[in-house]
C-alpha cells in the first residue's frame, strides 16, 4: 500500500465527535511515550502530522487521520503513565474503552509495546482485552534501533514470556532506520482488504 494522502481530521472526547463518513478505522493503543505518532508519522511519510512529545501523557484525546481519503488511522490516548492524576487516568481509560468496545468502523488495532523493556501489566491488560475483542491485531515492538540486532531475538523471547504468546507475530519496528515500516503498511492493507471482501459478501 503506497500512502499518497494524509490529514488530520478531529481530536476527539466523546462518541459524537467521532467521524460520520463511514470508513474503516486501523487503532493504535500503547503506553504514553511508546511510539504512537512516531510510527503513524513514518508510515505516512509525514514529519509532523501526528504530534510527537519528549514528555509523556501528551496526547489526552482521541486523533482521527484521514487517510487516501478511504480510511483512518486513530491515535488512542497512552496508557500507563503515572505522573498525572487518577482523574485523568480514568478519563483516558474511558475514551479507549469506549472507542473499542463500541466503534463499528474498527478493523483492526496496532499495540505498540517498547522492545527494550519487558511488558508492563498494563501492556499485559490491554492485550488479553485485544483478544478478548475478537478485532484482529498487531504487536508492534518499537525502538528496535535502541538496541543491538543481535539483542533482537532475547528481547522479543521475552515479550512473548510476559505476554504468554507462541502464536502471534512480533513485529520490530523504528521510526529512525524505518524498520517495519512496509511490513505495517501490508498489515493494514490486509485489513482494509478483508474489510472490502466482506462489504461485498454483504
Amino acid at each position: 500500500m503506497k500512502i499518497n494522502k494524509s490529514d488530520f481530521v478531529i481530536s476527539a472526547v466523546r462518541k459524537k465527535q467521532y467521524p460520520a463518513d463511514g470508513l474503516p478505522e486501523v487503532a493504535f493503543v500503547g503506553r504514553s511515550n511508546v511510539g504512537k505518532s512516531s510510527l503513524i508519522n513514518t508510515i505516512i511519510n509525514r514529519k509532523n502530522l501526528a504530534r510527537t512529545s519528549g514528555k509523556p501523557g501528551k496526547t489526552q484525546t482521541i486523533n482521527f487521520y484521514l487517510i487516501n481519503d478511504n480510511f483512518h488511522l486513530v491515535d488512542l490516548p497512552g496508557y500507563g503513565f503515572a505522573k498525572v492524576s487518577r482523574d485523568i487516568k480514568e478519563k483516558w481509560a474511558e475514551f479507549i474503552e469506549e472507542y473499542l468496545n463500541d466503534r463499528p468502523n474498527l478493523v483492526g488495532i496496532i499495540q505498540l509495546i517498547d522492545l527494550r523493556h519487558p511488558p508492563t501489566e498494563d501492556d499485559l491488560m490491554m492485550f488479553d482485552w485485544l483478544k478478548h475483542l475478537g478485532i484482529p491485531f498487531l504487536l508492534v515492538a518499537t525502538k528496535a534501533d535502541k538496541i543491538s540486532r543481535g539483542q533482537h531475538l532475547k528481547h522479543k523471547k521475552i515479550i512473548r514470556e510476559k505476554l504468554m504468546i507462541n502464536n502471534e507475530d512480533i513485529q520490530l519496528f523504528s521510526a529512525e532506520d524505518k524498520t517495519g515500516k512496509e511490513e505495517v503498511l501490508k498489515w493494514i492493507s490486509g485489513q482494509l482488504a478483508f474489510e472490502e471482501v466482506e462489504a461485498d459478501e454483504v
